[in-house]
This record gives structure tokens, sequence and C-alpha cells, in this order.
């Protein structure tokens, strides 16, 4: 327990002084809606919390803290404020003051011309890139072939689907063809930004594999289970992209569906950033030190047919308005119940009606 309260509470200082500061900025309304935004990103993130921790478990001890470091600065300054500005600021022409100026006015975001009106008319680029990123992390991982199956059927289905050469690129390509065809207006900005969000996956991964050498995987003990080596240098450190890229692509519906409750970029700030972003990184250390990913070895798969949901559901809002309470009660679900059949199997294995052999040892980095 004790180690537990040390873990969040750095996650429960930071939500104190966000909420203080709203409630100084804007009242009792604001810091209400800050704490509903922080709700809604920790909600729409949970399984980024249970992949980042899949990922950050093969870093070495340097690297998880830059990630909990520098890396929470990216996700607070970068993505909730840096990235909507400069969106705003390329889609009308604004100069960086400007941005900021159109920002602060708070205007009402169904208003042509205001802040929040002009980042909801960039949803087609920000969804095909950040959909398509997520598409390829799903599909790269549920046709991967491994002993340990949810949904064994489908999972088994899969992977062997998964033999053929290119089938992530070729699925993933339908996808976005799709998703292009759904909004006719927007079927090239959709197709372009697409293609770039695989492309990023593709190089990101592709140079921390490159990087990553076959020695690293794993290392033998006699008489004990394999461990994983951390990885160090170039590897961790396009580790570390990777996982930054990653979490910019779960943190767009979490933007875009803020400014359904607020334009207000400070409040926005507030609760997505600093409460919601530092709650999930909170979430993702207490997986890696708990190892909660190989007790409940489901969670893992739960999450990433979360990622899979939530990625067809960014494609889907280029041409459908789909509530963000809808993603998140989503996501939810699938990791609730990969965690129940967690607990139901870890029972049955106790009761020796699964070999212990078939459990999950160290998790991997989804790299194919």
């Amino acid at each position: 327990m004790h180690s537990t309260l040390k873990i969040f509470m750095g996650s429960f200082i930071v939500t104190i002084v966000s909420l203080a500061v709203a409630l100084v900025y804007g009242g009792p309304a604001a810091l209400f809606t800050a704490f509903i935004l922080g709700i809604l990103e920790v909600s729409l993130s949970f399984d980024n919390a249970v992949v980042n921790a899949r990922i950050l478990n093969r870093m070495s001890e340097f690297w998880q803290k830059m990630f909990l470091t520098v890396g929470i600065i990216i996700a607070v300054f970068g993505m909730r404020i840096v990235f909507p500005l400069l969106l705003v600021g390329i889609t009308a022409h604004l100069n960086p003051v400007e941005a900021v100026t159109l920002a602060l006015e708070k205007g009402n975001p169904e208003t042509p011309g205001t802040y929040g009106y002009i980042l909801h008319e960039a949803h087609p680029q920000i969804a095909g890139f950040g959909g398509m990123f997520l598409v390829m992390l799903f599909l790269d991982y549920i046709f991967e072939e491994r002993d340990v199956r949810w949904i064994p059927g489908v999972e088994r289905a899969l992977g062997w689907f998964g033999k053929l050469s290119g089938a992530s690129f070729l699925v993933a390509l339908g996808l976005l063809l799709a998703a292009g065809l759904l909004d006719p207006e927007h079927t090239q900005t959709v197709l372009i930004s697409g293609v770039l969000g695989m492309g990023t996956y593709l190089l990101v991964n592709g140079l921390g594999s490159l990087f990553e050498s076959d020695d690293e995987d794993e290392v033998k003990i006699p008489g004990k289970q394999s461990a994983l080596v951390k990885v160090t240098g170039k590897a961790a450190f396009f580790l570390f992209l990777y996982l930054e890229v990653l979490d910019a692509s779960f943190s767009f519906d979490g933007v875009i569906g803020a400014f359904a409750i607020t334009s207000d970029p400070i409040i926005i700030a507030l609760g997505l950033g600093l409460i919601g972003a530092m709650f999930v990184r909170s979430l993702t250390v207490y997986f890696v030190r708990t190892g909660t990913l190989k007790t409940y070895v489901y969670l893992e798969h739960g999450a990433h047919w979360a990622i899979g949901a939530l990625a067809i559901i960014l494609l889907l809002t280029i041409s459908l308005d789909i509530n963000e309470i809808v993603t998140g009660l989503i996501g939810i679900v699938f990791i609730g119940a990969a965690f129940i059949s967690s607990i139901v199997r870890n029972k049955r294995e106790k009761a020796g009606k699964i070999a212990p052999e078939n459990q999950i040892t160290d998790p991997e980095v989804p790299v194919n």
C-alpha cells in the first residue's frame, strides 16, 4: 500500500494544484470542468498505460526516468498546448502570437473562425494520422503468433493470417481507403495523413528494431525463467520516440473531444495535460513496478483490442459524430473483460487446470 501511494503521490499533488489553479482562473465551473477532463483523459488512455508499461519494462532505469520526466513535459505542453496551437496556426494561416490570441478569446467552438472551430475542422487530418498509427500497432500485435490467447478461435485465425507477408500493411491500407471514401470531401486529406501515420509507425519501429541487437532479447539463467535485458543507447532512444508518438496518437481523441466540453486552452491543459497525463504516467509506473501484466496476462490482449476499437472509432469520426463517452466505455469494457478473464485463468492455473509453463513471462516490444 505504501509503495502504491508513493507511485500515485505525484499525480495527487499535481491534481490538487491544477484544480486550485483552475478555481482561481475561472471559479467553481472551471474547477469542475478541469476535473471532468482529467477523468475523460484517464478513461480514454487506460489502455495506453497498459501498452506503455509493456514497452517501458524493456527500457533501462535512465530511459524510464526520461519517459516519466521529459516525456510528461512533451505530453502536457507538446500535445495539449503546442500541438493544437500549431495546428490552428497552420490551418488558419496565423502566426504563433495570433494563434495564442485566438485561443484565449474563448469563442464558441461552433462559431466559424474560433479556435475550437478551426481545430475541429482539422479533425480529418488528425484522425487519419492517429487512427492509422494505432491501426498498425493493433494489427502487428493481433497478427502475431503467441502461446497464450485471450480469444483463442479469433486470435488463432488472425495469427494464421498474419503469416502472410505484409498482412498488417495490406489490411491497414484497406481500412484507410474505406475511411477516405466515407468522406469524399476530405478523401485526399485523409489518405495523405493516414499514409503519414503508417509511415511514422513503420519508421520508428524499424529504427528501434535496427538498433536492438538479437542478444538483447533475453538472457537465460539456469533454473530460472528468462529475464529481459534492458535496452540502452540508440535502441532505448527509439523506444522512447515510439512511446512519445504512441502517446500522441492516443491523445488526439481526448484533445479534440475536450472542445465538446470547453474551448478554453488553459482548462484543457490543466485537465487533460496535467491531471490526466500524470495519472496515465502513474498507472504506467504502477503496472511496471508491480508486474501487473505478468500477473493478469490478458490485460495486454484487452488493451490492444481496445486500441483496435479506438483506431476504428477515430477513422469513423472523420465522417460520423461519435461521443467521447462511447470511446472511453469501449476501452473500459475491453480492459475490464480482460482483467476478469485473467483472474479466472489464475484460479484455474492454481487449481492445476492450466499448465504454468503457458504463463506469459516477459512482455516484448511490439515490433515485427
